[in-house]
């Protein structure tokens, strides 16, 4: 008969007080997400919506003088494509903060005891504040807020090896 493993021997020795492990939950890294989504596709989208659906002789009586009011000094002929440019800038960056968000998301409500989950939320903040060359660096904020918290909150541990129980195994080299 074979000796029993240290595996097992937790397993009997863990005192069972009846209460269940809680689930793991991440409702404030997720809701600060999908925040930082919808900001994004505020900001992002209606500022590229917005010029790609404007000729350029709206553009330049109603959008060059709030352009100009503002402090950017561009000639009427290259504020049009400048503007145009920057626009699908803003579109290709939104769809690439939606599309890694939605990956952090999905990990989390798959896994949501992993911390790497929040590589996820740095790589859209980091999308989102680059993308938008800095300007929206309070949506980028909230990105950051999640991945951190993600790094950062313990989540209560549920499993045979947990407690003080795993600080009395022998250091026998491998796991068990």
């Amino acid at each position: 008969m074979a000796s029993p493993s240290v595996r097992d021997a937790a397993r009997r020795a863990a005192p069972d007080d009846g209460v269940p492990d809680a689930p793991v939950r991440r409702r404030a890294e997720t809701w600060l997400a999908v925040a930082g989504m919808v900001g994004a596709a505020v900001f992002l989208g209606g500022f590229a919506l917005v010029l790609n659906r404007t000729d350029e002789e709206t553009f330049l009586a109603r959008l060059y003088p709030a352009m100009t009011d503002a402090g950017v000094d561009l000639a009427s002929a290259d504020a049009y494509d400048a503007a145009r440019t920057l626009a699908a800038w803003f579109g290709l960056t939104l769809v690439v903060v939606l599309l890694v968000a939605a990956a952090g998301v999905h990990v989390a409500r798959r896994r949501p005891a992993r911390r790497s989950t929040g590589w996820w939320f740095l790589a859209a903040g980091l999308a989102c504040l680059l993308g938008s060359q800095f300007v929206l660096y309070p949506v980028a904020f909230l990105f950051f807020l999640a991945a951190g918290l993600f790094a950062l909150r313990r989540t209560r541990p549920t499993g045979p090896l947990t407690g003080p129980l795993t600080e009395t195994l022998p250091d026998t080299g491998s796991t068990p």
